[in-house]
Protein backbone atom coordinates (compact mmCIF):
# COMPACT_ATOMS: atom_id res chain seq x y z
CA UNK A 1 0.00 0.00 0.00
CA UNK A 2 1.03 3.49 -0.85
CA UNK A 3 2.22 5.56 2.70
CA UNK A 4 -0.77 8.20 1.43
CA UNK A 5 -3.18 5.60 1.41
CA UNK A 6 -2.44 4.29 5.04
CA UNK A 7 -4.72 7.82 6.41
CA UNK A 8 -7.71 7.20 4.57
CA UNK A 9 -8.22 3.78 6.18
CA UNK A 10 -9.74 5.07 9.57
CA UNK A 11 -8.40 3.47 12.73
CA UNK A 12 -9.46 2.47 16.24
CA UNK A 13 -7.28 3.96 18.59
CA UNK A 14 -7.19 4.07 22.62
CA UNK A 15 -5.05 6.76 24.15
CA UNK A 16 -4.61 6.44 28.04
CA UNK A 17 -2.89 9.40 30.64
CA UNK A 18 -3.10 9.86 34.08
CA UNK A 19 -1.30 13.40 34.71
CA UNK A 20 0.33 15.11 37.19
CA UNK A 21 -2.93 15.43 39.48
CA UNK A 22 -2.62 11.73 39.84
CA UNK A 23 -6.52 11.73 39.68
CA UNK A 24 -6.94 8.13 38.10
CA UNK A 25 -6.70 6.93 33.76
CA UNK A 26 -7.96 9.14 31.38
CA UNK A 27 -9.20 6.70 28.55
CA UNK A 28 -10.29 7.67 25.22
CA UNK A 29 -11.51 5.67 22.32
CA UNK A 30 -11.23 7.03 19.22
CA UNK A 31 -11.99 6.79 15.73
CA UNK A 32 -8.94 8.58 13.78
CA UNK A 33 -8.80 9.35 9.80
CA UNK A 34 -6.35 11.87 7.85
CA UNK A 35 -3.03 12.56 8.30
CA UNK A 36 -2.31 16.57 9.61
CA UNK A 37 -4.60 19.21 8.54
CA UNK A 38 -7.26 16.66 7.38
CA UNK A 39 -7.18 14.59 10.62
CA UNK A 40 -10.61 13.57 11.62
CA UNK A 41 -11.69 12.26 15.27
CA UNK A 42 -14.61 11.02 16.46
CA UNK A 43 -14.70 10.16 20.16
CA UNK A 44 -16.47 6.48 20.48
CA UNK A 45 -16.39 6.91 24.58
CA UNK A 46 -14.17 8.30 27.48
CA UNK A 47 -14.09 7.29 30.46
CA UNK A 48 -12.05 7.92 33.86
CA UNK A 49 -10.65 5.18 35.95
CA UNK A 50 -9.30 6.10 39.25
CA UNK A 51 -5.86 4.00 40.78
CA UNK A 52 -6.50 2.37 43.67
CA UNK A 53 -6.50 4.27 46.31
CA UNK A 54 -3.33 2.54 48.33
CA UNK A 55 -1.87 2.93 44.34
CA UNK A 56 -2.32 6.40 44.01
CA UNK A 57 -0.96 7.11 47.45
CA UNK A 58 2.71 5.24 46.51
CA UNK A 59 2.45 7.28 43.67
CA UNK A 60 2.20 10.08 44.82
CA UNK A 61 4.30 9.82 47.65
CA UNK A 62 6.99 8.58 44.92
CA UNK A 63 6.66 11.86 43.20
CA UNK A 64 6.74 14.39 46.06
CA UNK A 65 10.52 12.59 45.87
CA UNK A 66 10.10 9.40 48.44
CA UNK A 67 13.09 7.02 48.78
CA UNK A 68 11.96 3.53 47.58
CA UNK A 69 14.08 0.42 46.64
CA UNK A 70 14.37 -0.86 43.20
CA UNK A 71 12.19 -3.34 44.02
CA UNK A 72 9.16 -1.25 44.92
CA UNK A 73 9.69 0.73 41.77
CA UNK A 74 9.21 -2.57 39.45
CA UNK A 75 6.15 -3.65 41.37
CA UNK A 76 4.34 0.58 41.13
CA UNK A 77 5.68 0.30 37.56
CA UNK A 78 3.96 -2.71 37.03
CA UNK A 79 0.70 -2.05 38.78
CA UNK A 80 0.42 0.92 36.82
CA UNK A 81 0.80 -1.07 33.84
CA UNK A 82 -1.76 -3.41 35.23
CA UNK A 83 -4.35 -0.42 35.77
CA UNK A 84 -3.60 0.92 32.42
CA UNK A 85 -4.53 -2.43 30.73
CA UNK A 86 -7.81 -2.67 32.73
CA UNK A 87 -8.84 0.51 31.61
CA UNK A 88 -7.86 0.08 27.88
CA UNK A 89 -9.72 -3.58 28.10
CA UNK A 90 -12.94 -1.48 29.67
CA UNK A 91 -13.18 1.43 27.55
CA UNK A 92 -13.50 -1.14 24.53
CA UNK A 93 -17.07 -2.49 26.22
CA UNK A 94 -19.92 -2.21 23.68
CA UNK A 95 -17.45 -1.64 21.20
CA UNK A 96 -15.39 -2.90 18.41
CA UNK A 97 -12.01 -3.60 19.51
CA UNK A 98 -9.19 -1.08 19.15
CA UNK A 99 -6.36 -1.24 16.80
CA UNK A 100 -3.62 0.55 18.71
CA UNK A 101 -3.19 1.92 22.10
CA UNK A 102 -1.48 4.97 22.76
CA UNK A 103 -0.04 5.01 26.41
CA UNK A 104 1.53 8.08 28.06
CA UNK A 105 1.72 6.44 31.56
CA UNK A 106 2.41 8.23 34.81
CA UNK A 107 4.69 10.56 35.21
CA UNK A 108 6.62 9.91 38.57
CA UNK A 109 9.69 12.47 37.38
CA UNK A 110 10.64 15.26 34.91
CA UNK A 111 13.94 17.16 34.93
CA UNK A 112 13.90 19.59 32.04
CA UNK A 113 16.31 20.21 30.22
CA UNK A 114 19.87 21.77 31.90
CA UNK A 115 17.89 21.58 35.29
CA UNK A 116 20.91 18.41 36.17
CA UNK A 117 21.99 20.81 39.52
CA UNK A 118 19.16 19.95 41.09
CA UNK A 119 19.61 16.23 40.00
CA UNK A 120 23.02 16.59 42.05
CA UNK A 121 21.81 17.58 45.04
CA UNK A 122 21.73 14.65 46.85
CA UNK A 123 24.24 12.63 45.01
CA UNK A 124 28.39 12.48 44.77
CA UNK A 125 27.83 10.63 41.25
CA UNK A 126 27.62 12.36 38.01
CA UNK A 127 26.99 10.69 35.18
CA UNK A 128 26.78 13.11 32.60
CA UNK A 129 29.24 13.21 29.72
CA UNK A 130 28.06 17.03 28.36
CA UNK A 131 27.91 18.90 32.01
CA UNK A 132 27.54 21.93 29.29
CA UNK A 133 24.79 20.96 27.48
CA UNK A 134 22.87 18.45 29.54
CA UNK A 135 19.72 16.53 28.42
CA UNK A 136 16.96 16.84 30.10
CA UNK A 137 15.28 13.70 31.89
CA UNK A 138 11.45 11.98 32.31
CA UNK A 139 9.84 8.85 33.57
CA UNK A 140 6.94 7.67 32.89
CA UNK A 141 5.86 4.77 34.60
CA UNK A 142 3.21 2.18 32.91
CA UNK A 143 5.73 0.01 30.38
CA UNK A 144 3.64 -0.57 27.30
CA UNK A 145 5.24 -3.80 26.50
CA UNK A 146 3.35 -5.38 29.38
CA UNK A 147 0.54 -3.20 28.39
CA UNK A 148 0.48 -4.86 24.59
CA UNK A 149 0.45 -7.85 26.43
CA UNK A 150 -2.47 -7.59 28.49
CA UNK A 151 -4.42 -6.20 26.09
CA UNK A 152 -3.51 -8.37 22.79
CA UNK A 153 -3.12 -4.69 21.00
CA UNK A 154 0.12 -2.93 19.79
CA UNK A 155 0.87 -0.19 22.19
CA UNK A 156 2.86 2.72 21.68
CA UNK A 157 4.43 4.32 25.01
CA UNK A 158 7.30 6.43 26.32
CA UNK A 159 6.50 9.28 24.21
CA UNK A 160 8.34 11.70 25.77
CA UNK A 161 12.31 10.37 25.39
CA UNK A 162 12.61 10.70 21.36
CA UNK A 163 12.37 14.46 21.66
CA UNK A 164 14.58 14.18 25.23
CA UNK A 165 17.44 12.87 23.27
CA UNK A 166 18.32 15.25 21.01
CA UNK A 167 18.02 18.08 22.92
CA UNK A 168 14.34 18.91 23.91
CA UNK A 169 12.11 18.58 27.10
CA UNK A 170 9.88 16.20 25.95
CA UNK A 171 6.88 18.36 27.47
CA UNK A 172 4.53 20.02 25.94
CA UNK A 173 3.30 17.12 23.44
CA UNK A 174 0.15 18.18 22.62
CA UNK A 175 0.31 21.49 20.58
CA UNK A 176 1.14 19.37 17.20
CA UNK A 177 -2.46 17.57 17.75
CA UNK A 178 -3.93 21.11 19.00
CA UNK A 179 -2.89 22.40 15.78
CA UNK A 180 -4.38 20.09 13.08
CA UNK A 181 -7.69 19.80 15.42
CA UNK A 182 -8.26 23.09 17.04
CA UNK A 183 -6.44 25.68 14.65
CA UNK A 184 -8.67 28.46 12.67
CA UNK A 185 -8.28 30.07 9.52
CA UNK A 186 -8.85 33.69 11.26
CA UNK A 187 -8.37 32.95 15.00
CA UNK A 188 -5.52 32.92 17.03
CA UNK A 189 -5.89 30.82 19.99
CA UNK A 190 -4.71 29.63 22.98
CA UNK A 191 -5.31 26.07 24.28
CA UNK A 192 -4.73 26.27 27.81
CA UNK A 193 -4.60 22.55 29.36
CA UNK A 194 -4.92 22.73 33.26
CA UNK A 195 -3.92 19.29 34.70
CA UNK A 196 -1.69 19.64 37.87
CA UNK A 197 0.43 21.48 35.97
CA UNK A 198 -0.83 23.85 33.43
CA UNK A 199 0.50 23.98 29.97
CA UNK A 200 -0.63 26.27 26.50
CA UNK A 201 -0.52 26.11 22.74
CA UNK A 202 -0.46 28.79 20.92
CA UNK A 203 -2.10 28.58 17.47
CA UNK A 204 -1.55 31.16 15.23
CA UNK A 205 -4.81 31.51 12.25
CA UNK A 206 -3.83 29.54 9.54
CA UNK A 207 -2.11 31.73 7.68
CA UNK A 208 1.42 31.47 5.63
CA UNK A 209 4.17 29.91 7.64
CA UNK A 210 1.79 29.48 10.30
CA UNK A 211 3.05 26.12 11.86
CA UNK A 212 6.53 27.48 12.74
CA UNK A 213 4.66 30.42 14.81
CA UNK A 214 3.55 27.97 17.17
CA UNK A 215 4.98 27.96 20.52
CA UNK A 216 3.71 25.99 23.43
CA UNK A 217 5.32 25.69 27.21
CA UNK A 218 4.25 24.79 31.14
CA UNK A 219 2.45 28.09 32.44
CA UNK A 220 3.26 26.30 35.96
CA UNK A 221 0.92 25.54 38.76
CA UNK A 222 -2.89 24.23 37.16
CA UNK A 223 -4.64 22.10 40.31
CA UNK A 224 -1.53 20.15 41.78
CA UNK A 225 -1.25 22.87 44.84
CA UNK A 226 -5.11 23.23 44.85
CA UNK A 227 -5.27 19.44 45.56
CA UNK A 228 -3.10 19.29 47.95
CA UNK A 229 -4.13 22.36 49.89
CA UNK A 230 -7.29 21.18 50.14
CA UNK A 231 -6.37 17.35 51.15
CA UNK A 232 -4.63 19.26 53.83
CA UNK A 233 -7.23 21.83 55.08
CA UNK A 234 -9.87 19.39 55.03
CA UNK A 235 -7.89 16.58 56.78
CA UNK A 236 -8.19 14.33 54.20
CA UNK A 237 -11.85 14.06 53.99
CA UNK A 238 -11.33 16.38 50.31
CA UNK A 239 -9.60 15.46 47.19
CA UNK A 240 -10.37 19.00 45.28
CA UNK A 241 -12.18 21.62 45.42
CA UNK A 242 -15.46 20.84 43.26
CA UNK A 243 -16.43 23.95 40.87
CA UNK A 244 -13.77 26.05 43.03
CA UNK A 245 -16.84 26.68 45.42
CA UNK A 246 -14.87 26.55 48.56
CA UNK A 247 -12.11 29.22 46.94
CA UNK A 248 -15.16 31.33 45.58
CA UNK A 249 -16.09 31.62 49.62
CA UNK A 250 -12.34 33.20 50.26
CA UNK A 251 -10.50 36.35 49.30
CA UNK A 252 -7.77 36.29 47.23
CA UNK A 253 -4.88 37.89 49.02
CA UNK A 254 -2.68 39.47 45.80
CA UNK A 255 0.83 40.86 47.73
CA UNK A 256 1.15 36.97 48.24
CA UNK A 257 -0.35 36.46 44.49
CA UNK A 258 2.58 38.99 43.40
CA UNK A 259 5.39 37.53 45.89
CA UNK A 260 4.43 34.33 44.46
CA UNK A 261 4.60 35.38 40.76
CA UNK A 262 8.38 36.03 41.83
CA UNK A 263 9.07 32.51 41.39
CA UNK A 264 12.42 32.31 38.99
CA UNK A 265 9.85 29.13 36.23
CA UNK A 266 7.55 32.27 35.75
CA UNK A 267 10.24 34.26 34.38
CA UNK A 268 12.28 31.89 32.22
CA UNK A 269 11.63 32.12 28.23
CA UNK A 270 10.08 29.16 26.74
CA UNK A 271 10.47 26.59 25.66
CA UNK A 272 10.54 24.99 29.11
CA UNK A 273 8.43 22.76 31.55
CA UNK A 274 7.91 21.68 34.43
CA UNK A 275 6.52 19.30 36.97
CA UNK A 276 5.36 18.35 41.35
CA UNK A 277 9.10 18.47 41.34
CA UNK A 278 8.87 22.36 41.39
CA UNK A 279 4.79 22.42 42.23
CA UNK A 280 4.57 20.03 44.61
CA UNK A 281 4.29 19.23 48.28
CA UNK A 282 7.75 21.59 49.53
CA UNK A 283 6.40 24.09 47.18
CA UNK A 284 2.69 24.22 49.29
CA UNK A 285 4.41 24.14 52.55
CA UNK A 286 6.49 27.60 51.97
CA UNK A 287 3.13 28.95 50.43
CA UNK A 288 1.07 28.14 53.81
CA UNK A 289 4.16 29.89 55.95
CA UNK A 290 3.57 32.88 53.20
CA UNK A 291 0.40 33.12 53.94
CA UNK A 292 0.40 33.25 57.94
CA UNK A 293 1.76 36.52 57.78
CA UNK A 294 -1.68 37.69 56.42
CA UNK A 295 -3.45 35.81 59.03
CA UNK A 296 -5.62 34.11 56.18
CA UNK A 297 -8.18 31.58 56.90
CA UNK A 298 -8.85 28.49 54.61
CA UNK A 299 -10.88 29.66 52.16
CA UNK A 300 -8.67 32.57 51.91
CA UNK A 301 -6.03 30.13 51.31
CA UNK A 302 -7.11 28.26 48.50
CA UNK A 303 -8.75 31.26 46.74
CA UNK A 304 -5.10 32.74 47.10
CA UNK A 305 -4.04 29.36 45.23
CA UNK A 306 -6.50 29.63 42.32
CA UNK A 307 -5.39 33.33 41.74
CA UNK A 308 -2.07 32.76 41.43
CA UNK A 309 -2.85 29.86 38.75
CA UNK A 310 -5.04 31.89 36.77
CA UNK A 311 -2.61 34.89 37.14
CA UNK A 312 0.42 32.73 36.31
CA UNK A 313 -1.35 31.53 33.24
CA UNK A 314 -2.27 35.04 32.10
CA UNK A 315 1.23 36.40 32.94
CA UNK A 316 2.56 33.76 30.68
CA UNK A 317 0.58 34.75 27.87
CA UNK A 318 1.43 38.47 28.32
CA UNK A 319 5.12 37.86 29.10
CA UNK A 320 6.05 35.32 26.39
CA UNK A 321 3.62 35.55 23.70
CA UNK A 322 3.85 37.53 20.45
CA UNK A 323 0.25 38.64 20.75
CA UNK A 324 -2.59 37.81 22.62
CA UNK A 325 -4.99 35.72 21.76
CA UNK A 326 -8.48 36.08 20.33
CA UNK A 327 -9.83 33.10 22.12
CA UNK A 328 -8.59 30.72 24.87
CA UNK A 329 -9.82 27.10 24.87
CA UNK A 330 -9.75 25.22 28.33
CA UNK A 331 -9.28 21.96 29.09
CA UNK A 332 -8.03 18.98 31.63
CA UNK A 333 -10.05 19.13 34.97
CA UNK A 334 -9.11 22.66 35.70
CA UNK A 335 -11.76 23.70 33.12
CA UNK A 336 -14.49 22.45 35.69
CA UNK A 337 -13.42 24.54 38.30
CA UNK A 338 -15.62 27.26 37.49
CA UNK A 339 -14.35 30.00 39.77
CA UNK A 340 -11.08 29.12 38.16
CA UNK A 341 -12.73 30.03 34.84
CA UNK A 342 -14.50 33.27 36.41
CA UNK A 343 -10.65 34.65 37.43
CA UNK A 344 -9.52 33.69 34.24
CA UNK A 345 -11.87 35.53 32.36
CA UNK A 346 -11.54 38.82 34.30
CA UNK A 347 -7.68 38.83 33.95
CA UNK A 348 -7.64 38.41 30.37
CA UNK A 349 -10.73 41.13 30.00
CA UNK A 350 -12.05 41.09 26.39
CA UNK A 351 -10.24 37.49 25.55
CA UNK A 352 -13.54 35.22 24.95
CA UNK A 353 -12.48 32.39 27.70
CA UNK A 354 -14.57 29.14 26.17
CA UNK A 355 -13.46 25.38 27.05
CA UNK A 356 -12.76 23.10 23.78
CA UNK A 357 -16.33 21.45 24.30
CA UNK A 358 -17.81 24.40 22.50
CA UNK A 359 -15.50 23.96 19.43
CA UNK A 360 -16.45 20.03 19.89
CA UNK A 361 -13.40 18.44 21.16
CA UNK A 362 -14.02 16.92 24.52
CA UNK A 363 -12.39 18.95 27.47
CA UNK A 364 -12.34 16.14 30.14
CA UNK A 365 -10.22 13.81 27.46
CA UNK A 366 -8.64 15.93 25.33
CA UNK A 367 -5.22 14.60 26.26
CA UNK A 368 -6.31 11.29 26.10
CA UNK A 369 -7.68 11.51 22.73
CA UNK A 370 -3.96 13.89 21.77
CA UNK A 371 -2.09 9.92 22.95
CA UNK A 372 -3.95 8.04 20.57
CA UNK A 373 -3.44 10.74 17.78
CA UNK A 374 0.72 10.66 18.79
CA UNK A 375 0.34 6.93 18.87
CA UNK A 376 -1.24 6.70 15.10
CA UNK A 377 1.07 9.06 13.78
CA UNK A 378 4.08 7.20 14.95
CA UNK A 379 2.06 4.02 13.61
CA UNK A 380 2.14 6.00 10.14
CA UNK A 381 5.54 7.29 10.41
CA UNK A 382 4.50 10.57 11.02
CA UNK A 383 6.63 13.06 13.44
CA UNK A 384 4.64 14.17 16.64
CA UNK A 385 6.89 16.85 18.40
CA UNK A 386 6.62 20.25 17.60
CA UNK A 387 10.29 21.84 17.84
CA UNK A 388 8.93 25.65 19.46
CA UNK A 389 7.09 24.19 21.93
CA UNK A 390 9.80 21.11 23.40
CA UNK A 391 12.72 23.33 22.10
CA UNK A 392 14.02 19.85 20.09
CA UNK A 393 16.14 20.82 17.24
CA UNK A 394 14.12 18.66 14.90
CA UNK A 395 11.42 16.97 14.47
CA UNK A 396 11.12 13.25 15.52
CA UNK A 397 9.09 10.27 15.31
CA UNK A 398 7.60 9.60 19.02
CA UNK A 399 7.19 6.90 21.11
CA UNK A 400 8.17 2.96 21.22
CA UNK A 401 5.99 0.64 19.47
CA UNK A 402 5.41 -2.50 21.23
CA UNK A 403 3.80 -5.30 19.14
CA UNK A 404 1.90 -7.84 20.33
Amino acid sequence: MHPNEKATISTRVIGLISGTSVDGIDAALVEISGEELDLKIELLAGETYPYPAELRERILALCAGAAISMAELALIDDAIAFTFAQAAQNIQNGHQAAHLIGSHGQTVYHRPVGKWEMAKQNTSYFPLPTPHSPLGYSLQLGRGALIAHLTGITTVSNFRAADIAIGGHGAPLVPRVDAYLLSHPEEGRCIQNIGGIGNVAYIPSRHGDWLSKIRGWDTGPGNSLLDLAVQHLSAGAKTYDENGNWAASGTPCYPLVDQWLKQEYFHLPPPKSTGRELFGLTYLEQCFKDAQAYQLNAADILATLTELTAASIVHSYQTFLPEMPQRVLLCGGGSRNLYLKQRLQLLLASVPVLTTDEVGLSADFKEAIAFAVLAYWRNLGIPGNLPTATGAPGEVLLGEIHQY
